[in-house]
């Protein structure tokens, strides 16, 4: 049911910030504590009403939802049949340690990830990361794979969360979009894309690497592009499961690209007829 207002009548107003039912939204910026919490917990956190509504439309199953009570007219229906909580600003930086300035927070179930298998049979173009613990750029890879057509993204077991708040708040909800998987064990697990018929190409400049620009037609079919971390770069172990090593040709002495502008011209470049 609805009042006058548009607000769904089952809005719960909160106004005090230790109340057990905001425990899902509890300081969240606390890396650690965050991932003590949401994996075990099964449960991801959606920022801003069109993060939200990417979630919702991507079958994600909502728990509950915290918004600024002066917005519930606008953004209450999101909650659909999960509880609604509102508070004020004071009370939502308490809980969750920053100003929501975005309105919206959801609390959603998470999904049952894919086997390595099931997602290597069910795409074309691959992402593959190595050690990435940098939520920022985790969020900006998802956005890059599905912006330039790359429709999977394979993660070694030690690379962040993409569903932590930040990664998802980056990628602009495209952490939905783009199936993932673990791959376990690494590197081992590697042996795996190539029998599924992919060429796996690692970004590093050691090895004799070539300019990525001159991979052939067929190296560039079905290409999986293996990334390791900003500093250390992919393991010596990573890169002897690769078909070959590619590099990015810098100029005016620089070294190298922030791993996600790196994803971006590879990811770009391979979607490109060879030259």
């Amino acid at each position: 049911m609805v009042d006058n207002l548009g607000v769904p009548d089952r809005v719960i107003e909160i106004d005090d910030p230790a109340d057990d039912r905001l425990e899902d939204y509890r300081a969240l910026t606390d890396l650690a504590l965050r991932t003590r919490f949401e994996q075990p917990h099964g449960l991801f956190i959606a920022e801003g009403h069109q993060v939200v509504g990417r979630a919702l439309r991507a079958g994600y199953r909502m728990r509950s939802m915290l918004i600024d009570a002066k917005r519930a007219d606008q953004l209450a229906h999101l909650a659909e049949d999960a509880p609604c909580y509102t508070a004020g600003p004071d009370v939502l930086e308490s809980v969750t340690g920053f100003h929501v300035h975005r309105g919206a927070l959801a609390s959603f179930h998470r999904k049952p990830l894919p086997e390595p298998a099931e997602l290597l049979a069910g795409v074309t173009r691959l992402v593959v990361l190595e050690g990435l613990n940098n939520h920022t750029n985790i969020g900006a890879i998802f956005r890059v794979a599905a912006g330039l057509g790359f429709d999977g993204v394979l993660l070694a077991p030690d690379c962040a969360d993409p569903l932590y708040r930040r990664s998802v708040r980056v990628s602009m909800g495209e952490v939905f979009a783009v199936p993932y998987a673990y791959l376990d064990p690494w590197p081992a697990g590697l042996a795996q894309v190539r029998e599924a018929g992919f060429t796996l190409h690692g970004l590093s400049p050691s090895r004799g690497a070539v300019d990525i620009a001159q991979l052939t037609a067929a190296e560039r079919e079905r290409p999986a592009l293996l990334f390791g971390a900003e500093g250390p770069g992919l393991t010596e172990a990573a890169l002897d499961a690769c078909d070959r090593t590619v590099v990015i040709p810098m100029h005016a002495g620089v070294d190298s690209l922030n791993v996600a502008a790196a994803t971006a011209v590879a990811c770009w470049e391979l979607s490109q007829p060879a030259r």
